[in-house]
């Protein structure tokens, strides 16, 4: 027995414990408004937090210890703590890339899982996105929103065979897997001549979509509606899937189905969580975040339907590139990508 070896392998354990309360105290921090309060303004004492954010200060001063201890804040002193400029980014600026917040939230709420998945694990069965905890649906909204903000109508988009032209013309695009609609009403809000229908199997998800769609002044130019890609109907000049390509059971069927849906100079984007094509090529920290919530979101929820192929969230655009042959188109060329996704565009 190497103990050198076995305290350095404890010592990671106590880190990645650490690290999982820290996504706790980030999305209390989020929700407090404490990052938002400390942004900008300097080392502040756990008195004058609370004070700025109506909380209790013995609560306040043990969170702040707390993300003192792991490097989110910064503890300069005298009982005076400081939120970092680029940190302040990552923390409180929904429409960056850098935005990490969401992510977290999303981490957060599939841990509630854990027992579930367990039992899910030994009977082989599975576990529908509609059954998580709201942080996932909300988290996973928030983590890649800024990714949609930054990167699809600036890159990926024009990065595609004539679509951004067709689109400020005016199509139907009709939105596979929208979740709670940030791609729908991106899309809307940079397209006004074009008309969206955004589908997902989660109704919860759609009326928080309908409100968004609604707030955002898109509304009367999207339908969101409850179906899933087989039962799409109507023709379209783009199809879209966002992060969600993996998370079905028969993902062949479902892009040979909304291929009978594109019109006659129609084409699919397909954005999927960043992935090299190897195991070996994901072994790193974002590979670590995507394979653990693809063990207790994305694989037990594709599981939970036809399970014909299970992709799981580090596919791979090898993997992906054939799974769009088998279900008939023959045109694959990735069009862009961004810190934690990759854009390709499927044409018969």
């Amino acid at each position: 027995m190497d103990e050198t070896k076995l305290m350095d392998f404890v010592n990671k354990a106590v880190g990645d414990a650490g690290a999982l309360l820290a996504g706790s105290m980030v999305v209390l921090g989020d929700r407090l408004g404490f990052f938002r309060a400390m942004a900008g303004a300097g080392p502040v004492t756990s008195g004058e937090l609370a004070a700025t954010t109506g909380t209790a200060e013995r609560h306040v001063r043990e969170w702040l210890a707390a993300q003192a201890a792991v490097g989110y804040i910064t503890y300069v002193g005298e009982g005076r703590f400081v939120l970092p400029d680029e940190h302040a980014v990552a923390l409180t600026q929904e429409t960056s890339p850098a935005f990490v917040v969401g992510l977290f939230e999303t981490v957060l709420g599939a841990a509630h899982a854990t027992d579930r998945i367990a039992d899910a694990i030994r009977s082989g069965q599975g576990m529908l996105w509609s059954d998580q905890d709201s942080h996932v649906h909300t988290g996973c909204e928030r983590f890649f929103r800024p990714a949609y903000v930054n990167y699809l109508t600036q890159a990926w988009i024009p990065g595609m065979d004539g679509v951004a032209g067709r689109l400020e013309a005016g199509i139907g695009v009709a939105d596979v897997g929208c979740g709670l609609g940030a791609s729908t009403i991106r899309l809307a809000q940079v397209y006004p001549r074009s008309r969206f229908t955004g589908i997902d199997p989660h109704e919860g998800s759609l009326d928080a979509a309908r409100k968004e769609a609604s707030d955002a002044g898109v509304g009367d130019r999207i339908t969101f509606e409850r179906a899933t890609a087989k039962e799409l109907t109507g023709s379209y000049g783009l199809i879209t899937f966002f992060d969600c390509l993996h998370d079905l059971g028969d993902p062949v069927g479902a892009l040979r189905s909304v291929r009978e849906h594109l019109d006659h100079d129609g084409s699919v984007l397909v954005v999927e969580p960043i992935a090299g094509d190897s195991l070996e090529d994901n072994l790193n920290p974002v590979g670590a975040v995507y394979y653990g919530c693809s063990t207790l979101l994305c694989t037990p929820n594709a599981l939970a339907q036809e399970a014909d192929v299970v992709l799981g969230t580090q596919a791979g655009e090898a993997r992906l590139t054939d799974v769009a042959r088998e279900a008939g188109f023959s045109r694959i060329r990735r069009v862009g990508e961004s810190p934690f996704n990759m854009a390709l565009e499927l044409r018969p």
